[in-house]
């Protein structure tokens, strides 16, 4: 199927909220340029078009949106994508073509024959990570890419990357969601109005975390574990340190449900024996594999979120108690947090830019123990004692 000029094929239209890039596309489908760098914030569809661009690029009717090809796409499962992403805090060189998941291992299945007829798509995820060396690498492939093959790298922060690989990619620019427009996606979903506007705050305009949110009431996990800890360290050094086991063991128990979501992802792509069918090998592979990586960072996932809502919560007293209107608030269901009890702006003020420090210490991933970061954390909490609702 060929689209006239103007018409989108379905899989692109169906990119929320960024009508830009969206032409973009659907211009680029035909005739694609060798490389594309998608740079915007995290959570303003990025990935969304990467997989719509890659499905019209693999479907046979350029991107109807129901066939085999565009399902896989949609997924990052096509056997004619390749994706490269973060292992650890950085994208390696990697010491030879064998070394999975690093730019040699890439790099060197750029100019391989795809599994299936038609383009191949290689992707890479978070390119600003990329080690000097490795973007050396890739940027050997970029400037001398293989027929038929499209390079898409994504990026949150594209002035991190070497201007000798961003000159050689068309750059399209996702800029943030707006919060009408993921609200307005939620509420056209069927959910509630007030869940809808609080999960647009809580996941910062990230529509696809927003949706999360609004849907599962198990994504607030955080959030209770974090007024719990709150409350705890408001009593003082001992329930400091309890507040800290506490939301560790929350974290655990945590990772501990993702763990069961592995088997129903690989099911598609087994045979009846339970094996991977021979097409879907390397994406079983890799599917084990970014399960993998998603356990081991899935700890820290969940202390980050829940020490970002107590962010957005002492937020919320300093923006109350300095005149703010409520709709400024990001915790609307919590009209708590508005009172000022004991509180001060200046004792909110120093909870909050605690918290940060604590969440930049997480970030780091040379900081192995999580929990001592956590009990330095609600000790100096526990000093402050700012209240809590």
């Amino acid at each position: 199927m060929s689209y006239q000029p103007g018409e989108l094929p379905p899989v692109i239209r169906d990119v929320p909220g960024q009508e830009q890039a969206v032409n973009f596309l659907a211009r680029a489908i035909r005739r694609p340029h060798h490389a594309y760098l998608y740079s915007g914030p995290e959570g303003s569809g990025k990935r969304l078009g990467m997989r719509a661009f890659a499905a019209a690029l693999l479907c046979p009717q350029g991107g109807c949106g129901k066939c085999r090809a565009c399902r896989l796409a949609l997924a990052e499962s096509h056997p004619n994508m390749l994706i490269l992403e973060p292992a650890g805090p950085d994208i390696l060189v990697g010491k030879d073509a064998s070394d999975q998941n690093t730019a040699r291992w890439f790099a060197s299945r750029a100019y391989l024959t795809p599994p299936e007829p038609g383009r191949k798509v290689m992707v890479v995820l978070q390119a600003d990570r990329l080690r000097v060396e490795a973007a050396d690498v890739l940027l050997k492939v970029v400037e001398e890419p293989p027929l038929d093959t499209v390079f898409i790298l994504l990026s949150a922060r594209p002035d991190d990357l070497p201007d000798t690989i961003r000159s050689r990619c068309q750059e399209i620019g996702f800029p943030p969601l707006s919060e009408e427009f993921v609200v307005a996606t939620l509420l056209d979903e069927g959910m509630d109005p007030e869940r809808a506007r609080l999960a647009c705050r809580l996941a910062g305009g990230n529509l696809g975390r927003a949706r999360r949110l609004a849907r599962d009431e198990r994504q607030l996990a955080f959030r209770r574990a974090a007024l719990e800890a709150a409350r705890l360290a408001a009593r003082g050094s001992a329930g400091a340190l309890a507040a800290a086991e506490g939301l560790t063991a929350a974290a655990k128990e945590f990772r501990a449900g993702l763990a069961e979501e592995l088997e129903s992802e690989l099911q598609p792509f087994l045979d009846e024996r339970g094996r991977p069918e021979d097409p879907f090998r390397g994406v079983v592979r890799r599917l084990v594999e970014q399960h993998e990586r998603r356990l081991r960072r899935s700890e820290r996932e969940f202390l980050d979120w829940s020490l970002l809502f107590l962010a957005a919560y002492w937020r919320d007293v300093v923006v109350s108690d300095t005149g703010g209107q409520v709709d400024l608030l990001i915790n609307l269901d919590l009209p708590d947090s508005t009172s000022p009890r004991d509180q001060t702006v200046a004792k909110a003020g120093r909870a909050w830019g605690a918290v940060e420090e604590a969440r930049a210490d997480l970030a780091d991933e040379t900081n192995l123990n999580a929990r001592l970061v956590l009990e330095r954390l609600f000790l100096r909490i526990a000093e402050l004692r700012p209240g809590f609702a």
